[in-house]
């Protein structure tokens, strides 16, 4: 009968940061290697405490299916002479495959042996198949300890495998398996028994151990609502997915900070919590910071004020710091620091931040220009570009690294900066991630625009090119948000002439200028692909669209979303009239060369009409085609979809008569080249 699974390895703790994306991988690779070996389960699941990985499998079958395998052999008339009895090349292959010649099955002319491998019992095969799942799932990062040889995420300290009631006996990194796992390393008295696999997670509670990540998200929830706050936690669930990985049993508690510190930006007081102590800061209704914060401890309610008390000294010793740094930065001036950033290194084959700045200042003009920036606005940007890297010598970000362009924002406004210019420096950042919000400023718009470009076309120029995964310089991010940018706020720009007007005032590896440029257009044209996959538009239509005038990210956001729009309203239109475009263009692609078509020459009825149709409705479809409006120009094809198809139907093209015959191609020729720069659409899939 089936049975449940437990598999714990103890280890060192592990690092909270990593342990979303490995359960992950955990489960993927458990999975595949359960489904390789022919193992039938219920349910199969990935949990961990910063002590331990544990594989849960429900209804683990108690022994392996039965492997059925159909091997073709030789042709029937060479496998038996004449008279049906089995020749040299049948009786090898029935040899060969472990079966006698009776039991060959003739099917299609051919001989078949039908080998039924019999699965084994799970508790047999299951030590090799565990060590198998540790051994190839993907590390974070990889750690050797000891004289061990292998390598694991963190040290093995012990091993719980239980199939049932019964112990699966197996060795990893010289750590024999056992029936007990370990209990909390304060709260519990050790060892703890485990009789069968279904006691595992009762059996571990008691011991003050949750095992299940999302059960230790949703007690900390509820403890932090029973807490007695000024107002409401601030609850990032990025910083929740790591303190869930950081305790085994967890209280949540409420600490305070004297109110002096409110005085300091926000931003410093919310990092110094979130970042440094992974505590989540409290806000009142209208969003104001309060001086308390919320912690989580590893353990109990014991010597909770103790507990409070020494997190309240270590967040003052925080903000001690902040308070001292602050002022220092004042003092010394933000505008100063233009002299500072000299000294620090950008890349060492690109120079410093400062030159870096000189660069950014120049594309920023050139961005500008290209965007149609008054001098007003232009000035402002450049001013923006000028002092959006002086933060990177201030104290405070040298102390706290993630208040990159937030300290520059509250520098330069207290410096006297307006606050666009000042606005513009934090938002020249963005996004810095997926999913992260948009400059909005025009100022932040351009900057942040310039900074992408820069470090993409600089990195391309010295052939710092992503390949695989391999992207240490975060250049997909980079052209993601530059995409993002460009098609949300519908900025119309030549990508091609940004990417060589900012290579050549970046002025490095000029000889490959060309080739570069080209391979970054590319690139940046892949994450367009991504973004326009993610918003489930077909393949197919992104293919036809992506090659087709693909200088104007916008107007090929738009050709594939006006496309796709059509396509989806009624596919079988849709198709009909692709199919027609398509033979259309097919046929006309034996004229050599155009020819204006000669009203005179139409004899059929049928091309009289679709002649007659063609013309009036031509001028309107390129009109809407120019002015960008591609849903009315493709509707308004549909109403020469019936001409189209009595032509191809009933019109004989290629007659004897060459002049009648060149005049029939030029007008199918101008009919499909409607759509050339549009969309190429023999690449669109017609099913």
């Amino acid at each position: 009968m089936a049975e449940n699974l437990i598999f714990e390895i103890g280890t060192e703790e592990m690092p909270a940061e990593s342990m979303q994306v490995f359960r992950k991988d955990y489960l993927r690779t458990a999975e595949d290697i359960f489904n390789n070996n022919n193992l039938e389960y219920n349910d199969m699941n990935v949990y961990s405490t910063p002590r331990r990985l544990v594989l849960a499998v429900k209804e683990l079958s108690e022994k392996q299916k039965d492997n059925k395998e159909v091997v073709r052999g030789p042709a029937v008339n060479i496998a038996f002479d004449e008279e049906g009895n089995a020749t040299r090349a049948g009786q090898g292959f029935a040899r060969g495959q472990g079966v006698e010649v009776d039991d060959l099955v003739e099917k299609d002319g051919y001989l078949y042996a039908e080998k039924i491998e019999k699965g084994k019992k799970t508790v047999q095969v299951l030590p090799d198949i565990l060590k198998e799942i540790v051994n190839k799932v993907p590390l974070p990062k990889a750690m050797r300890w000891g004289s061990v040889k292998m390598e694991f995420i963190r040290p093995i300290k012990w091993i719980l495998a239980l199939f049932g009631s019964k112990k699966i006996e197996l060795e990893i990194a010289d750590v024999k398996s056992s029936d007990f796992s370990i209990g909390h390393r304060f709260l519990s008295s050790g060892n703890i028994g485990i009789e069968s696999a279904d006691d595992y997670f009762n059996k571990l509670e008691k011991e003050y151990i949750i095992v299940k990540e999302n059960r230790r998200r949703d007690i900390i929830k509820k403890q932090i609502r029973k807490l007695d706050l000024k107002g409401e936690a601030l609850i990032e669930e990025s910083l929740m997915d790591e303190v869930i990985d950081l305790v085994e049993y967890p209280t949540a508690f409420k600490g305070k900070f004297s109110e002096e510190y409110l005085e300091l930006p926000s931003e410093v007081l919310i990092t110094a919590m979130q970042k440094h102590q992974r505590y989540f800061p409290v806000i009142n209704s209208e969003g104001e910071l309060q001086a308390e914060f919320v912690g989580v401890r590893d353990g109990g309610s014991d010597y909770l004020r103790e507990v409070i008390s020494g997190n309240e000294m270590v967040l003052k010793g925080r903000l001690d710091d902040a308070q001292f740094f602050f002022a220092e930065d004042q003092k010394y001036g933000f505008l100063n620091r233009s002299e500072d950033i000299k000294d620090i290194v950008f890349q060492q084959d690109l120079g410093s931040v400062y030159e870096k700045v000189q660069k950014l200042k120049k594309i920023t003009a050139v961005l500008a220009d290209l965007l149609g920036y008054d001098q007003n606005k232009k000035e402002k940007a450049v001013r923006a570009a000028e002092i959006c890297k002086n933060d990177l010598a201030a104290e405070m970000v040298n102390e706290f690294a993630n208040l990159q362009g937030v300290m520059g924002r509250e520098y330069a406004l207290l410096a006297g900066e307006n606050e666009e210019t000042a606005e513009a420096i934090f938002e020249h950042y963005l996004p810095r991630h997926a999913g992260d919000s948009l400059p909005e400023t025009e100022s932040g718009i351009i900057l942040s625009m310039a900074e992408k470009i820069f470090n993409l076309s600089s990195h391309f120029l010295l052939a710092n090119i992503p390949t695989g995964s391999q992207d240490p310089f975060a250049l997909r991010r980079q052209a993601a948000g530059l995409v993002r940018i460009i098609l949300s706020k519908n900025i119309t720009i030549n990508i091609e002439e940004l990417i060589e007007k900012s290579m050549l005032v970046i002025n490095i590896n000029s000889e490959d200028k060309g080739e570069r440029a080209a391979q970054l257009k590319e690139f940046i044209k892949q994450r367009l692909e991504n973004l326009l996959s993610e918003l489930n538009i077909r393949y197919d239509i992104i293919n036809a669209v992506i090659d087709v005038n693909d200088s104007n990210l916008v107007d090929l956001y738009k050709r594939a979303e006006k496309l796709m729009e059509f396509r989806s309203s009624n596919p079988e239109l849709f198709v009909d009239l692709l199919r027609g475009l398509v033979r259309a263009k097919n046929i006309s692609e034996k004229l050599e060369y155009n020819i204006k078509i000669d009203a005179g020459l139409l004899q059929e009825d049928e091309e009289k009409e679709l002649y007659r149709d063609f013309k009036v409705i031509q001028p309107k479809i390129k009109n809407y085609f120019a002015k960008k409006d591609y849903k009315k120009g493709f509707y308004l094809l549909v109403d020469l979809k019936e001409n189209i198809d009595n032509f191809l139907d009933n019109v004989m093209v290629m007659v004897d008569d060459e002049k009648l015959k060149k005049n029939r191609l030029s007008l199918l020729a101008e009919i499909s080249e409607l759509m050339t720069d549009v969309f190429d659409i023999e690449k669109i899939t017609l099913d």
